[in-house]
């Protein structure tokens, strides 16, 4: 009985493992202008960064200091420095993540995503395809649209005086 458990247990872990390899291939697949090696990406980011960025990680929610951000200016990509959401666009969601409601124009790249059994859309940076977070249709207006990113895979540069 034991056994059997334990080879169920292992299948369906097996069976996780390669489902989110797949997910990961589809950003993977594509090209981007900014590119590096994973130990390069290893080196230019921090090692949370690098987990969101590159492996597609989530931050806990309310820990970003970008959650908090109401300065006029860009929020830009953490792995290549690409403005991806301005903060005329920005809004409390109530999620403990950074949320916007559009994002600055072709700066993001979207891809389906099911791991973990759910169907979202996953967000990424359209340079360095590095994982942002995902949007979700319960925004306000005038999209809709939620764009619920990870702070730590942002930057932000304030607007000039």
């Amino acid at each position: 009985m034991l056994n059997r458990r334990l080879l169920l247990m292992g299948a369906a872990f097996g069976a996780l493992a390669v489902h989110l390899g797949l997910a990961g291939k589809a950003i993977a697949a594509k090209k981007f202008a900014v590119t590096h090696t994973d130990k390069e990406w290893g080196k230019l980011l921090t090692p949370d960064q690098y987990v969101v960025l590159r492996q597609a990680g989530t931050e806990q929610p309310f820990t970003s200091a970008l959650l908090h951000e109401e300065r006029k200016g860009n929020f830009a990509c953490a792995g290549c420095d690409q403005d991806l959401f301005s903060s005329t666009t920005k809004f409390d969601s109530g999620t403990g993540w950074p949320s916007f409601w559009a994002p600055l124009d072709k700066a993001v790249g979207t891809v389906n995503d099911t791991t973990f059994g759910m169907a979202r859309t996953a967000v990424h940076c359209s340079r360095c395809g590095g994982h942002l977070g995902h949007v979700f249709d319960d925004g306000p207006k005038p999209t809709g649209l939620r764009y619920c990113m990870n702070g730590i895979a942002m930057t932000f540069h304030p607007a000039s005086a």
